[in-house]
Formats: structure tokens, C-alpha cells, sequence
């Protein structure tokens, strides 16, 4: 753990002599980040080109649940900051999640390499620094890459984020969400893609339509689009994402033996090319964590910082109800104990109704080459407060590990506007070897609980059992039919779904242990669901 903490913030630097050193703007700043409390350190105020090494700049730990951007141009240091954030919380209690899109962030699990550089920027913000590296857990989706597998059911993704996933407007959208809330009623639990696919065709087959004429049904075409979708996804090698044993985000909120947070490391490099699918998968887990975390309140520190890299992703081509669902976990997350960090390139990547809810602000250097630069640029000066710096002149300017900070200070207050030179993390500046990295993984004990894939009877096998099952009309024994034309009416053939419902293996499954059919879903504002009994 750092001894950072040791070192005493200065309210007012002063020149030898006890004169002021600096004119009155900068000692306002400077003043402005001169928290009692917990605090993270971020580095020391720059000033007409000088670093004030005393002067320095924090962010209170309690208003970490109050969100962060962390935005700019690429190479700027963004993951560096990332790293940095991510090591004072963990020595502090607080658990992290990191997206590690680039597979660089890996290295914060072992102690940092000092080398001149380190040394140097070390010195210059008075940082007393110590190679230290801190407890980790490495995750993967679907297995794909080095991590325990980080799976969720296809009933638990839910309707609105696999819509996003798979490209749909908001007509086939809707008919999703028909599709999921029939398969919920009658207890046909989706574990994986091929649940979805059989509960699709039986509901478009001879025997299904009849199951949704009363909420409206399901074209012929919708289906078809919905179909050809998944079978494009499950072609990309989506499928291992979907399937048991499903991820319980609780994993997330845990601290180390020695009291440390643990910091938990989604490793993406292996998913690339699939941005909508991490990004959505992301969404997942901050969606089932809102659904599943008792309200806390106002806390002295966070339970759980989020960081969602490659934040834009998310946004683009979102619907407009997805966007509000967005907000709103953003809105109401907060009081959960969990604090979300957006990093993109600039504030325009995120919508002005989330960006209203990012109370932390760290803007790396942006580059004006083009006319879009200068737009972006000027719109991203125009969501800072007034400052004493010319800021479109400072953030072109700004070198690597340098940024433009504003936060929340104990009282909810923004800070002044703080060009800040940011402290070196403590751990490894890089990847770990992968050989390091899959010893880390396979000596988790989460490992066990996680790494093997289980298929049991789902949806898929419940629709071809009862199909098997169903006797063909010509079959039926004139002793049932007679009794119908007695009546004066027909009687109504029973629905496959209404034979596996009423079957005593179903019964006797819905009684098991290891199901989960027959207990109740809830659905979240993001139509995620988990089941209690």
C-alpha cells in the first residue's frame, strides 16, 4: 500500500521567505482540493507552465459514488489514470472493476518496474512512490482469452440489451420482449441462444401462434429477422456468452484477506472486434448489480467503482428508451454505493443526460488537426465550470499524464478547474506474461465455480420432449371424439407448451433444486432478471 497519504496537502504554497509564490487564482485552486477527509491523490497543480508539487489535487473517496468521466485523445494516458485510480481505492477498501479493452491493464497485479521516468515524475509531484501490486481476479467473456468465464443466461440478459446486441429496431425490439415474456409466463427458462431459437419457432409454428394471438402475435417476418440474427451472432463465436454456470456479480463487491480491494479485470483484447457486445455485456453487469444491491444511501466510501472503457460504444445507434434506461441506472446506482467512471475520448461521446450525472472530471489532451477536432474540442471546454485557464489553449497543450481535472468536493461543491501533472501508478505500467496471468486464473478459487460449462434442461430440451410426446391427430381414439360432437363444441387441443407445464416431469423438475422454473422473474428498467423464490 502507498504511504501517499503521508505526504501533507499545502492550502497555500509559498516561495522561501513565506512570500506567496503564486497569484491568487492559483492559491484558490489549490485551496479548493484541501480535503479533511479520505481522499485519492492525483497528482500537483500546474500552473502557468510550473508544477506546484505541494499544491495537491484530490478527489474525496465519498464522492466517488458521485460518477467520473475520464476522457481524451488517444495516448494521452487515460489507462494510466485508470491504473492510478483503481490502486488508491483498492489500498483504501473499495473493490474496482475495470474493462481492459487494450489487455495493458493486467499489470496492476504486480508491483510497478522503477525506471528514470517514474523516478523523475515521482519527484516532480512529490510522491513517495513504491513498486506495489494488488490483489486481482482476471475474467473473460464467455472464457474467450485468459479469465474465469463470465457467462449470463439468455433470460437473464434480457430483452432490451440482446436487442442492442443483435441490431434490431424498435419494432422487432417489442416483439423480443413478447417473445421473453411468454417464455417467462410459462416457466420455458433460456439458458443459451438455442432456448431462444426453439421457444422463436415453436411460437411461428402451427401449434404456437395461438399461444400469443391474445397480446398480439408474431409475424412470420419478425421472427425471421430475429432468427437470422441469432444464427449471424452464434456464427461470430457469441454463443459461449450465453450459458451456465451464469455470473453472480456479487463477485464484484469482494476485498482481499488483507482488508484490500479487490480489483476485478475483464480481459477483452480476445473480443475486440465485437465493441457492441462487451459494451453491451458491461451494461449487464451494472444493470444486475442495480437489481441486486440493497439501498445504502450516502456512504463513506463506495462499495464498488465501475469502469466502463470505451464508453461511446454503448451510446451508438442506442434507442431513445435505451438511453433513459441508461440514465436512470446511472441516476439511481448512486445510491447502491456504486460509483460508474465513463472513459471515451471526449464529453460529446456521452449523452447530455448521463454526462449531467459525472460529477468527477479528468480530461486528458485533445487534438485539433480538423474542423470536427475544433467542434469537439469547443464543445468539450463548454462542460467544464469558468476557470482561470484559457482551457482550449490548455487541453491541446497538455502532455502525456497531464489533465485537466474538476470534482466534487465534500460538501457536493465542484471544485475549481485543475490543470493537474498526475502521479505514476504503483503497479506494473503494462501487460502481465500470460503464462503469469493463466496461473492467476486457474489458482482462483472462483475457477472451480465458473470454468466448466454446464448445459442442463432448459427451454430447447422441454420443446422437443413435448413434441416427441404430442400424439399425431390421426391417432387420437374415437372416445375422445365422440364426447366433442355430444358437447356441440370442440374440444381445444391442448399447446405443447401447456403438455410441458402440465407434465410430471415438469413438475418434479419445477421442485429441484437446481431449477429455477416456477419461482418468480423480475424484470429491471433494462428488462434484466434475476428470480427469487
Amino acid at each position: 500500500m502507498s504511504d501517499s497519504e503521508t505526504v501533507p496537502a499545502a492550502t497555500h504554497p509559498e516561495a522561501p521567505g513565506g512570500a506567496p509564490a503564486l497569484p491568487q487564482e492559483a492559491l484558490e485552486i489549490a485551496a479548493g482540493y484541501a480535503f479533511g477527509g479520505p481522499a485519492l491523490d492525483l497528482g500537483a497543480l500546474l500552473w502557468d507552465g510550473r508544477c506546484l508539487p505541494d499544491a495537491r489535487v484530490r478527489i474525496p473517496l465519498p464522492m466517488l459514488t458521485r460518477h467520473g468521466l475520464v476522457a481524451g485523445a488517444t495516448g494521452t494516458g487515460k489507462t494510466k489514470t485508470l491504473q492510478l485510480i483503481a490502486e488508491q481505492l483498492s489500498a483504501q477498501g473499495v473493490p474496482v472493476f475495470l474493462a481492459d479493452v487494450k489487455g495493458d491493464v493486467s499489470g496492476v497485479s504486480a508491483p510497478g518496474l522503477p525506471n528514470d521516468k517514474i523516478r523523475s515524475r515521482a519527484a516532480e509531484v512529490h510522491q513517495r512512490w513504491t513498486a506495489t501490486g494488488f490483489p486481482a481476479q482476471f475474467y473473460a467473456l464467455g472464457g474467450i482469452g485468459h479469465g474465469i468465464p463470465l457467462r449470463a443466461t439468455v433470460t437473464s440478459f434480457g430483452p432490451v440489451l440482446l436487442a442492442k446486441v443483435l441490431q434490431l429496431n424498435r419494432t422487432q425490439e417489442q416483439s423480443l420482449g413478447l417473445i421473453f415474456h411468454y417464455a417467462d409466463t410459462k416457466g420455458l427458462e433460456l439458458v443459451d441462444l438455442k432456448d431462444l431459437r426453439a421457444v422463436v419457432a415453436f411460437l411461428t409454428s402451427e401449434e404456437g401462434r395461438a399461444e400469443l394471438k391474445t397480446v398480439g402475435g408474431l409475424s412470420t417476418a419478425t421472427a425471421g429477422v430475429i432468427l437470422r440474427a441469432l444464427t449471424t451472432f452464434e456464427a461470430q463465436g457469441m454463443g459461449p456468452f450465453f450459458g451456465e454456470p451464469e455470473f453472480d456479480t456479487a463477485e464484484l463487491t469482494r476485498t482481499a484477506r488483507d482488508g484490500r480491494g479487490l480489483v476485478s479485470v475483464l480481459e477483452l483484447p480476445a473480443v475486440q472486434d465485437k465493441p457492441q457486445l462487451f459494451s453491451t455485456f458491461l451494461m449487464w453487469l451494472l444493470a444486475d448489480l442495480f437489481h441486486d444491491l440493497p439501498e445504502v444511501g450516502d456512504v463513506e466510501k463506495p462499495k464498488l467503482v465501475f469502469f466502463f472503457d470505451e464508453a461511446h460504444l454503448l451510446f451508438d445507434g442506442a434507442s431513445k428508451a435505451f438511453l433513459e434506461a441508461i440514465t436512470q441506472t446511472v441516476r439511481l446506482i448512486r445510491s447502491k454505493g456504486v460509483g460508474v467512471f465513463f472513459v471515451t475520448q471526449t464529453p460529446k461521446d456521452v449523452p447530455g443526460d448521463v454526462l449531467a450525472q459525472l460529477g468527477n472530471r479528468v480530461q486528458h489532451a485533445l487534438r485539433a488537426f480538423t474542423p470536427d477536432d475544433q467542434k469537439a474540442l469547443k464543445a468539450t471546454v463548454r462542460t467544464f465550470p469558468d476557470s482561470a485557464y484559457d482551457l482550449e489553449e490548455l487541453l491541446t497543450g497538455l502532455g502525456t499524464g497531464e489533465a485537466v481535472v474538476t470534482v466534487l468536493s465534500e460538501r457536493g461543491a465542484p471544485t475549481p478547474v485543475a490543470a493537474t501533472r498526475l502521479r505514476a501508478p504503483e503497479s506494473l505500467m503494462g501487460p502481465v506474461d500470460a503464462a503469469e496471468l493463466d496461473r492467476a486464473v486457474t489458482s482462483s478459487p472462483l475457477f472451480g465455480r465458473y470454468a466448466q460449462a454446464v448445459d442442463r434442461e432448459s427451454a430447447y430440451e422441454k420443446l422437443e420432449a413435448a413434441k416427441a410426446r404430442r400424439p399425431a391427430p390421426e391417432a387420437a381414439p374415437m372416445a375422445e371424439q365422440e364426447p366433442r360432437a355430444a358437447k356441440g363444441a370442440p374440444r381445444r387441443e391442448e399447446s405443447v407448451v401447456e403438455q410441458v407445464v402440465g407434465s410430471g416431469m415438469f413438475k418434479s423438475l419445477a421442485r429441484s433444486i437446481g431449477t429455477q422454473i416456477g419461482r418468480e422473474i423480475t424484470r429491471s428498467i433494462f428488462g434484466t432478471a434475476r428470480r427469487r423464490r
